[in-house]
């Protein structure tokens, strides 16, 4: 059982979504996701593209068809990620978030980017049937698997709204084999701390995807291009540490030990960061 239910999750976002657009690092470009510094990119607002980019890649090798390709974000957040794909192909463009206060930034972004015609985010949950939702010709979670309550469910959805033939890209957070026993006790505080259910290891998602009629195309370990200890990863580690008196995990500041919790997983390699492409097979 899940121990983040859709309510939690909705209320998470619900609270922090102002500041992370306010105070962190991709609050500029509507970014809730973190920086790929890959080989080749020489800009912040690149690093946050950097997995839209491989996105759009995909999408103009596709085959030219009679209707323009029907994309949708699992978790879209504010709907950046989504018109920045529509802005720069003819793209029709569908977000999903259990966050009200995520669709109202979403909209507004949306009406000053001119994209109403094209670009929609819906409050829903993306684990439940989506009445009226077009087949897709791509999906994408960017950093919202880990928060569903369930991978069997979440690949049970994309099969539901993938046509045959389709792409589902995934990125985000995956465990790293390791014997560490300081391990647990730092995974458990990053799940606690940003309400995660779904952080397995890449060899689980596979076959996951696998029994769900998905067809494994490629993983890339993006985690060596994260750049870790940001100042304000740095200041954040600081707060926790002076304020680990308080009941953090009760606070509005319980997210604050979950991304420090993060950095150490990520630095120690118990935790990676991944972005795995998949085909709806026939």
């Amino acid at each position: 059982m899940a121990e983040f239910d859709a309510a939690d999750v909705r209320r998470y976002y619900d609270r922090h979504t102002g500041h992370f657009l306010s105070f962190g690092t991709g609050g500029r470009v509507g970014a809730l996701h973190r920086a790929v510094w890959a080989p080749g990119v020489t800009s912040h607002t690149a690093a946050f593209q950097y997995v839209e980019s491989r996105i759009l890649g995909h999408l103009d090798d596709r085959p030219n068809g009679p209707d323009p390709a029907h994309v949708v974000d699992l978790g879209c957040g504010v709907g950046a990620s989504l018109c920045h794909l529509a802005e720069r192909l003819p793209i029709i463009g569908t977000g999903v978030t259990l966050s009200p206060v995520q669709v109202r930034h979403a909209e507004q972004r949306i009406r000053e980017a001119g994209l109403t015609d094209r670009v929609t985010c819906l409050e829903a949950d993306y684990c439940e049937p989506l009445d009226g939702l077009a087949p897709a010709d791509a999906v994408y979670a960017i950093e919202s698997f880990v928060h569903g309550p369930d991978p069997v469910r979440f690949f049970e959805a994309c099969a539901r709204i993938v046509r045959p033939g389709g792409l589902l890209f995934i990125c985000d957070d995956f465990r790293r084999p390791t014997t560490d026993p300081a391990a647990s006790r730092s995974v458990a505080q990053f799940q606690k701390g940003w309400h995660l259910n779904t952080l397995i290891r890449s060899d689980e998602l596979l076959t996951l995807a696998g029994d769900a009629g998905f067809e494994h195309l490629s993983t890339d370990d993006l985690t060596p291009y994260l750049r870790l200890g940001h100042p304000r990863d740095r200041l954040a580690a600081l707060l926790v540490a002076f304020g680990s008196w308080l009941p953090l995990e009760r606070t509005r500041f319980a997210h604050l030990l979950g991304g420090t919790a993060l950095q150490t997983c990520l630095a120690r390699g118990w935790i990676g960061y991944d972005l795995a492409l998949f085909r709806r097979q026939p």
